[in-house]
């Protein structure tokens, strides 16, 4: 079932014609992938399906697209509701400096949630979800800068699970980890996928062959191929693809 539907999207930073006319559904529980070389327009399309190019000056966006069927870019929209349904989840871990605790309850307090057995609640809910409870439970008071890259990027993941969203956008999420802290994220993320629609860009095609159920591959701001990742790295329909996966330039 279609959670996204993005339709003739286009997308220009002034003059710059970044994504032309994109067109892909996104199914609810699944992992899309968007994979390409860098500025193809992967990160811009991500940062459109949480309205984050709104920030942008100059940004401007024809087309649509869809949430359970509502145009996000439809006057009657609210965006931090909207930002609260679709999480996101960035390339650098980015804690905020202050507590562990802190930083999972930031969302659900900006939300009106004040109870602090509510908060506790969230907090070590959350915690789990991003498979890290275990190891922050008893110093929860500490500083989230001070946790290792692997663990701040996964206290990022938990902080974005805090105030339920339906959409987990990622970009590169993995990209500055070493090889421990990104197979854990990886298999975070496929734990995910039963609650959680993901939408992940990366640079490894390994990791998107491994985690991700569809694939698109995006050059030049088109949408070259899009399909079920097997399909797509096994028997890919344009020679550009081809190309790409097969590291003839990118």
């Amino acid at each position: 079932m279609s959670k996204l539907n993005i339709q003739n999207l286009d997308l220009y930073y002034d003059d710059f014609h970044a994504l032309k006319n994109i067109n892909m559904d996104i199914e609810k529980n699944q992992i899309t992938a968007f994979i390409g070389p860098s500025g193809c327009g992967k990160s811009s399309l991500l940062k459109s399906i949480n309205r984050m190019n709104d920030l942008v000056e100059g940004c401007k966006i024809t087309g649509s697209i869809k949430l359970d069927n509502k145009d996000i870019f439809s006057k009657d929209i609210d965006v931090n509701i909207l930002r609260k349904r679709v999480g996101m989840v960035f390339q650098k871990p980015n804690p905020f400096p202050m507590s562990i605790y802190d930083n999972i309850a930031y969302g659900p307090r900006t939300h009106g949630i004040k109870n602090k057995l509510t908060l506790d609640s969230i907090v070590e809910k959350s915690l789990k979800r991003a498979a890290i409870w275990d190891e922050v439970k008893d110093s929860l008071n500490k500083n989230a800068l001070r946790l290792s890259g692997g663990q701040q990027q996964r206290i990022c993941i938990a902080r974005a699970l805090a105030v339920e969203p339906e959409i987990l956008l990622m970009d590169e999420p993995t990209s500055a980890l070493d090889p421990i802290s990104t197979a854990k994220i990886e298999d975070l993320v496929q734990e995910l996928k039963k609650e959680y629609t993901i939408i992940i860009v990366t640079h490894n095609m390994q990791q998107a062959t491994r985690i991700s159920d569809k694939t698109a591959f995006f050059l030049n701001g088109e949408v070259i191929e899009f399909d079920d990742t097997n399909t797509l790295f096994s028997i890919p329909k344009d020679k550009r693809t081809e190309d790409y996966i097969t590291g003839r330039f990118g």
